[in-house]
């Protein structure tokens, strides 16, 4: 990696540590509520089952990480990975509160360079953080090299609008999330880099290309709400 991608990155790790403590209420406001629905639509499409191995990358305040721990119970395993400390420390009470510590790990590490052996996982997920990342092809082929063959990646991530009459409303709201952020979160501007990240990250079909192209099978995409949200499921066949 660059020194610039390094330095970069350093601005995104800080940034989610200036905003971990009103991530979930500001979260809840832009989304207006719905990224809890989506991840429970999300989970109803899961192939995981008790006893299996899970990995939640950026898994931020953990409410994913612990969706995932209630399925594969005490003989399985749910290791949630974040580069921010501050969103960690939050995530360790939220499962600790969730009584899921048992088959809870949490670990401050890269998504650019998992920790983990090949074919390690039955399912490897992403949730609002691929596009925040440095380089979101390399982080989908890092999830493809540490699944089983066998398993799945799943990304539930912010999208575009492909109806071009919904698309400039879109565009307008999103526009509007700095604004919308600062009755949560005193600095506008750290809301200033997520709503570019969103409206400049890939569209759906693009992202089930990139997909297909770090070596995922069986892929597709279903969208939420019109489209401003989409989940991704792909496979690894060997």
């Amino acid at each position: 990696m660059s020194r610039t991608n390094k330095t970069s990155e350093a601005k995104v790790q800080a940034l989610f540590d200036r905003i971990s403590t009103t991530y979930d209420t500001t979260n809840s406001a832009i989304s207006l509520g719905m990224h809890k629905r989506w991840r429970k639509k999300t989970m109803e499409k899961l192939p995981l089952s008790a006893g299996e191995q899970v990995l939640d990358l950026c898994c931020g305040t953990g409410d994913w990480t612990i969706d995932l721990a209630n399925v594969v119970g005490p003989t399985g395993k749910a290791i949630g990975l974040d580069f921010s400390e501050k969103m960690l420390a939050i995530a360790k009470n939220k499962i600790f509160q969730a009584e899921v510590t048992e088959q809870t790990t949490l670990l401050q590490g890269d998504a650019m360079a998992l920790p983990f052996a090949n074919d390690t996982f039955d399912l490897v997920t992403i949730g609002f953080g691929l596009r925040n990342v440095p380089d979101a092809f390399h982080v989908l082929k890092e999830m493809e090299r540490v699944l089983k063959p066998g398993g799945m990646v799943a990304c539930l991530e912010t999208s575009q609008p492909e109806n071009k009459l919904i698309y400039p409303f879109w565009y307008l709201y999103f526009k509007l999330v700095p604004t919308i952020a600062k009755l949560k979160h005193n600095d506008r501007k750290d809301y200033i880099y997520l709503q570019q990240t969103t409206e400049k990250f890939v569209g759906a079909k693009e992202l089930e290309q990139m997909f297909q192209e770090a070596g995922l099978t069986n892929t597709s995409y279903t969208t939420f709400m019109l489209g401003a949200c989409a989940l991704h499921m792909g496979y690894k066949t060997s």
